[in-house]
């Protein structure tokens, strides 16, 4: 349930209309995407994980799923709203939190393992 009301979260806050989105903030906003993304893709990793017998499946189908949300959002901000734009950067930031967030779950999970 936490990863749906993620992913809901995110699709409000990118879809939402802004009339005013000061570019001076824009290494700010890539942050934000990536701390987004970071979060999204951590929040996913639970559910997902249960579902593969494999060890890196489940990261792999994390990251691209998280990947493929991301360019979703890219693509509505671009042609369904009106106050919004789709970048690039923006995507390229979302990928590399998504692939922060599941190597973040990848070394959590070796060093809880080695623990036990």
């Amino acid at each position: 349930m936490p990863a749906v009301l993620v992913t809901v979260g995110i699709a409000i806050l990118s879809l939402m209309e802004s009339n005013y989105v000061p570019r001076s903030l824009s290494a700010q906003d890539k942050l934000l995407h990536g701390a987004m993304y970071l979060f999204l893709a951590v929040s996913w990793m639970v559910p997902v994980a249960r579902t593969f017998s494999s060890r890196f499946m489940p990261y792999l189908w994390v990251w691209g799923g998280v990947v493929a949300y991301g360019a979703l959002m890219e693509i509505l901000q671009r042609y369904c709203t009106l106050t919004r734009s789709g970048e690039m950067a923006d995507l390229y930031a979302d990928m590399i939190g998504a692939l922060i967030g599941v190597l973040l779950v990848l070394l959590i999970r070796k060093i809880a393992n080695r623990k036990s």
